[in-house]
C-alpha cells in the first residue's frame, strides 16, 4: 500500500513536470509585456512575476488533475479497507 507521502509525489511531481512544459509553450507564443486586462488596461505587472504565478497555476491545475487520476486508479481493496470515521 502506499504511504500518504508517496501518493503526494506520484501527484506533485509529474505535474511540476508538466507545468513547467506548458510554462515554455505557453510563453513561447504570449509575451508577457503585451498582456492585458479583460477591460483593455495593460497588465502593470513584471515579466518575472507572470512568469512565476503563470507556473504555479499550471502546476495546481494539473496537480489537480494528477490527484483525481490518482484518486481514480485505486484498486476496490485500497479503497474498502480505508476506515470512514
Amino acid at each position: 500500500m502506499n504511504t500518504p507521502r508517496r501518493r503526494l509525489m506520484v501527484v506533485l511531481w509529474p505535474a511540476f513536470l508538466m507545468a513547467a512544459v506548458l510554462e515554455v509553450l505557453v510563453f513561447a507564443f504570449v509575451d508577457p509585456e503585451s498582456l492585458h486586462w479583460v477591460s483593455g488596461a495593460p497588465v502593470e505587472i513584471g515579466a518575472n512575476t507572470i512568469y512565476s504565478v503563470a507556473f504555479f497555476a499550471f502546476w495546481v491545475i494539473v496537480a489537480l488533475a494528477c490527484a483525481m487520476t490518482e484518486r481514480l486508479s485505486e484498486s476496490d481493496e485500497d479503497v474498502n479497507s480505508r476506515s470512514f470515521r
